[in-house]
């Protein structure tokens, strides 16, 4: 009986010390106290209070779908049976947890109408107290991990059924570990909008509808054999199954479960459909066009698509690889056949909450609607949502399923009548993109300013790499020496704040063989999610070696660990222009001025390292301005109690040039064409050819970057004449598009139009004309009266002839009678 209550004793006696010292965390998580501390880099430092793990807790897992149901442990807190654990979300929305045989507190994750990171309050005493507090991240059903969801074997068989030769038994499978139960329910849920869109009674909704299957056991997989929806149930045309413990009652919310993706419900639709699908879908089509003529126009606030796949996938601030069409993941794209990648706009648009989608071909074309069926199209709401999320048109997913997906199935999948669709999402081209500009940090640090301009800075400590005042970015970089016996340095660690989102720093871990990512100083882990949304700004982090950074300006910053060396890439809208400085320049198209010190004095000599050098110290931070992490007593040491830059650290300013030094071979085969300099310095000085080697690449890569990013001009889409056709799908400078007509019509105007520099197509508009008869008519007519005077004279020739003749008989004929 003793060692059921040890854990709470314990507790007690922990929180007693605590509240008599006015040491304890309860209430106090992410603040320091006197003598000690309640924030995240307490661990590391070594001064936590007693109570830390107690009161500010973590969880695992930490993320899970937004439709809920993720049971996860509260690690380290400490419970008894007889805990009534209440678990609230977001501030307003709670579950029931429970402790298990071991004492471990669980909660249950519920269904939410956002993503991201939300706020998490538990109660031991049923609501009385919620005086433990952390965080949970809400998941895209989309972007979640196949491992946590329910799976549905051939997907499109689902989405396509009723149609025609689709049927039969459907099939999905789950992982039975995230439903802990002998036996489940397999139950549907539907989701609907209501209310008048744009106004304040618009509201989206999830709703129990019916089971498939009650008391059915988990053994991962269920099969059946679909029936039309009774009871009015078919009217609901977008949801998800849930696989949740048959001991519930139907449809109870926030219960462990496992979900499938959002999907058209085709499978369960009267009986009208399966009759006549394309009949059935042109009448929700003719529907979805009357509303849509009546609901206001987005268009023209979102983002134009970049001109080039290479574009789209450079410009990572503003764009972002869409799940559902993957060049990475094989090119499976249902929606756009024909392509081979597609990007969405990172960012809603700000009134209408409206996205973008880009897509492109295997020849890294963009294709527009007005081509194929594939073609990229714009969302009235944004797939991924958008802040503040809850209501329509911001609900992650099922918005975008209301307003843009079930209309694609109405009027293109399910019947043929994609020109409704496209009337009201028409492909944006690419005439109004202006792509990012691009600065690098890389190597022994090497820079390459906005504006094109190289240069090297190996000073020590913290400098403002980028500010501006316009959109409150600011971008700061931290740099250590290579090793104790080089006199050089390199970057170790970025951070960056826009406005009042959250701060991001992106640091080397220990041995320096990783990247690190921190949210407002506290570590976070991308071992369950590669994509994160926090407040204020977006993290996409797939590998320990590559992080991206994604602000609502558009700003994005690429970190890459590259031999124990961060590639720090920063790209930055036209809407920075004439705005920022710092160690990247002024982005401004003139690069004299981009070496400006932070009093604004210009460099004179940029090929002086000492001036340079003095140029790069004047953008040492201040204490009030830091946005570092200094968790350890080295950094708190060399940077916060020390100053900013390290006026004793002298670096190498000349690369020594010896014939006898054992790595001039080496350096003489690695470092080679454009860029060889900084290979160089990083080899002889750096004393490491794998950190020269990785200098080049990074460089290379740069150069690659900027290309891929220059502006292209574009003349605009380009349509067969009516009656006529086309060959060609490329709209950019230098293209051709041939144009002709169909039999039986003539063509008036160029036959072949060239993109031209200015953005303007050459020639003539064309147009298929039915060749007129009325000249022919006339010729027919003029043959006609020429063969009548034709055939009139010669008939008075032959007249006259015979008169001739008759005459000259009678004559003769005189003639002899006068002889007799």
């Amino acid at each position: 009986m003793m060692e059921r209550f040890t854990p709470v004793l314990l507790l007690l006696l922990v929180s007693c010390v605590c509240r008599i010292s006015g040491q304890t965390c309860e209430g106090s998580c992410g603040f320091k106290l006197d003598s000690c501390s309640c924030r995240s880099t307490c661990t590391s430092l070594k001064n936590c209070c007693t109570d830390y793990r107690e009161y500010c807790v973590e969880i695992f897992p930490y993320s899970g779908s937004i439709l809920g149901g993720t049971d996860f442990i509260v690690l380290e807190a400490s419970f008894n049976k007889s805990s009534e654990l209440l678990c609230r979300f977001n501030i307003n929305i709670d579950t029931v947890g429970y402790v298990d045989e071991g004492g471990r507190g669980h909660c249950i994750s519920p269904l939410l109408y956002q993503t991201g990171w939300v706020s998490l309050n538990i109660s031991s005493d049923n609501g009385t107290t919620f005086n433990r507090v952390g965080t949970w991240l809400s998941v895209h059903t989309g972007k979640l991990d196949a491992k946590f969801k329910a799976i549905l074997v051939n997907s499109t068989e689902w989405q396509y059924y009723g149609t025609p030769g689709v049927g039969g038994p459907l099939e999905m499978t789950w992982n039975t570990s995230l439903v802990r139960a002998e036996r489940v329910n397999v139950e549907l849920w539907g989701y609907r909008e209501t209310g008048k869109p744009y106004t304040n009674n618009w509201q989206g909704e999830w709703q129990y509808l019916y089971s498939l299957a009650k008391n059915q056991l988990n053994n991962g997989s269920f099969s059946f054999l679909p029936k039309p929806a009774q009871n009015g149930f078919s009217s609901w045309e977008v949801g998800s199954l849930r696989v949740s413990p048959s001991h519930n009652a139907d449809g109870i919310w926030d219960v462990q479960a496992a979900w499938t993706e959002d999907h058209a419900l085709a499978w369960h639709l009267e009986d009208k459909f399966r009759q006549n699908s394309t009949v059935w879908a042109l009448e929700k089509c003719l529907a979805w066009d009357q509303l849509e003529n009546e609901l206001p126009n987005f268009l023209s606030e979102i983002v134009d698509c970049p001109c080039t796949l290479a574009q789209a996938r450079a410009d990572t601030g503003r764009f972002h690889t869409d799940y559902g069409c993957d060049i990475e993941k094989g090119s499976v794209c249902t929606y756009h056949p024909g392509c081979v990648h597609c990007v969405r706009a990172i960012q809603a648009s700000p009134k209408y909450a409206a996205g973008q989608q880009c897509c492109y071909d295997a020849n890294g074309t963009q294709v527009l609607t007005g081509d194929s069926i594939g073609g990229s199209t714009p969302d009235r709401a944004h797939d991924w949502g958008s802040p503040p999320f809850l209501r329509p048109p911001r609900v992650p997913g099922q918005s975008h399923w209301v307003y843009d997906v079930l209309s694609f199935y109405y009027c293109c999948l399910w019947s043929d009548n994609c020109h409704y669709y496209f009337k009201h999402r028409p492909s944006s081209d690419c005439r109004r993109y202006r792509p990012p500009s691009s600065a690098v940090v890389f190597g022994d640090p090497h820079f390459i300013t906005f504006d094109g301009v190289r240069y090297s800075f190996n000073g020590k400590g913290e400098y403002t790499l980028m500010t501006s005042a316009k959109t409150q970015l600011t971008i700061q970089g931290r740099t250590e020496p290579v090793n104790s016996t080089v006199k050089a340095t390199k970057l170790t660690a970025v951070a960056m704040k826009e406005r009042s989102s959250d701060v991001i720093e992106v640091r080397l871990v220990g041995g320096h063989n990783g990247l690190e990512v921190l949210q407002n100083q506290k570590t976070l882990s991308f071992a369950e999610q590669s994509w994160m949304d926090l407040h204020g700004v977006s993290v996409f982090c797939p590998t320990p070696t590559n992080v991206t950074v994604m602000f609502p300006s558009g700003a994005g910053v690429e970190v890459r660990l590259r031999e124990e060396t961060m590639t720090t890439t920063v790209l930055l809208p036209e809407e920075f222009r004439d705005s920022t400085v710092g160690l990247l320049g002024k982005m401004n198209g003139d690069a004299s001025d981009d070496l400006a010190l932070s009093h604004g004095e210009l460099v004179r000599n940029f090929s002086n390292p000492e001036e340079v050098f003095n140029f790069g110290a004047s953008w040492a931070i201040s204490n009030e301005s830091a946005l570092f992490t200094y968790d350890s007593e080295i950094l708190l040491n060399t940077y916060y109690y020390s100053s900013r830059h390290d006026s004793s650290f002298v670096p190498v300013f000349f690369v020594p040039e010896s014939p006898d030094d054992p790595l001039a071979n080496q350096t003489r085969e690695i470092c080679t064409g454009d860029g060889a300099e900084y290979c160089r310095y990083d080899i002889l000085v750096g004393r490491s050819p794998r950190l020269g080697n990785a200098t080049k690449v990074s460089f290379q890569s740069h150069v690659s970057l900027a290309q891929d990013l220059k502006q292209l001009i574009s003349c605009g889409w380009l349509g067969p004449p009516n009656d006529g056709k086309k060959q060609g799908t490329r709209y950019l400078q230098g293209a051709k598009v041939q144009l002709s007509c169909n039999d039986g019509f003539t063509l008036e105007g160029s036959a072949e139009r060239i993109c031209l520099g200015n953005g303007r197509w050459s020639g003539n508009d064309a147009n298929c004309v039915v060749p007129s008869k009325i000249p022919g008519i006339v010729a027919g007519t003029v043959v006609g009266a020429l063969a009548l005077i034709l055939i009139i004279t010669m008939i008075v020739l032959q007249s006259r002839k015979l008169k001739r003749k008759r005459k000259a008989e009678q004559s003769e004929q005189a003639e002899t009678e006068e002889a007799f």
